[in-house]
């Protein structure tokens, strides 16, 4: 994944269309932290399936952001497909390096072990700061072609990811409408 899309200014034309190429085989997922008990099963299943479909397409990169819930969720799911289909990547694109400091145990320790088990951690910011979340998000949608999302309401990091995606011509699989 670029760094930023203005690397692409000054690029001559084969570089250009190995960074299009590199997009168009990329899915990027944003979602809510808290996911319904009642619906975890059905995201699950339809997030599988939605998962294979892109990778038949040709999708082999996966940028997940790290969070609680659907980023988990999502992470778990490629790292499971892998058995499968070896040629995926998972590519977890952190806010900063103090993320996950005042999670639970439990939770601290499914993140270290999708860190250990991802392909590449990339962090967009050290330290954490009022907009490293949004910088992570942004960094996820202009570096992909494809955005899965589990969103349920039109406000808050998810909505803010989704309206991005879609102003960027990114297309948009919710899997809270599946």
């Amino acid at each position: 994944m670029l760094n930023n899309l203005d690397e692409i200014k000054g690029m001559n034309m084969e570089q250009e269309n190995a960074v299009k190429d590199l997009r168009a085989r990329t899915c990027c997922f944003t979602g809510h932290r808290e996911i319904p008990f009642l619906r975890r099963h059905h995201i699950a299943k339809v997030l599988k399936q939605e998962l294979e479909k892109l990778i038949e397409q040709g999708v082999i990169y996966f940028g997940a952001g790290g969070a609680l819930g659907f980023d988990t969720m999502a992470a778990q799911t490629v790292l499971s497909l892998k058995s499968k289909h070896p040629e995926i990547k998972l590519i977890l694109v952190l806010p900063c390096k103090s993320q996950a400091d005042r999670w639970s145990e439990k939770d601290r320790a499914v993140y270290e072990e999708i860190k250990l088990k991802a392909d590449k951690v990339k962090y967009t910011s050290i330290e954490y700061t009022s907009g490293c979340m949004h910088k992570r998000n942004r960094h996820l949608v202009d570096n992909s072609s494809v955005c899965v999302s589990y969103m349920t309401k039109n406000t808050g990091g998810t909505a803010y990811t989704v309206d991005y995606a879609r102003k960027n011509r990114v297309r948009v699989i919710n899997l809270a409408e599946l």
